[in-house]
């Protein structure tokens, strides 16, 4: 029976819905979890856009910077704006989703019993 729940997309317990995947699971290998998650970077929610919005606020500050600075200089910039720009909006967009979620969980904390039942009635009927 727990299969025909899980079709038919009825969630009895919303503190049970899974997150998404952050990347392959855990060998216990630095190296090989280090490499293997590097190439999912794309799976993990708000990576990639976080990434690019680094890269290119940090490309502008090093080029800006370069034009009255050393290159190690302008490098240095740089990468720091990178990073701080990467990991502040990695921050910012995961906050959101939880937000999301957590307006997700309550809102179907809040719809009646009732109704989720009358829905899950109706799907069996109309597949059985």
């Amino acid at each position: 029976m727990p299969d025909s729940k899980q079709q038919s997309g009825v969630v009895d317990d919303p503190a049970n819905i899974p997150s998404p995947s952050l990347g392959p699971p855990s060998t216990g290998n630095l190296v090989s979890d280090s490499f293997r998650s590097a190439v999912h970077i794309g799976e993990v929610p708000c990576a990639r856009n976080s990434l690019l919005a680094g890269i290119a606020s940090g490309v502008g500050i090093g080029f800006i910077r370069g034009m009255s600075a050393h290159p190690v200089v302008a490098g240095s910039w740089g990468m720091f704006t990178w990073a701080v720009i990467s990991l502040t909006s990695f921050h910012f967009c995961t906050k959101r989703l939880e937000d999301q979620r957590q307006l997700t969980r309550l809102a179907i904390e809040k719809l009646p019993k009732q109704l989720r039942l009358k829905k899950e009635d109706d799907k069996e009927s109309s597949s059985g």
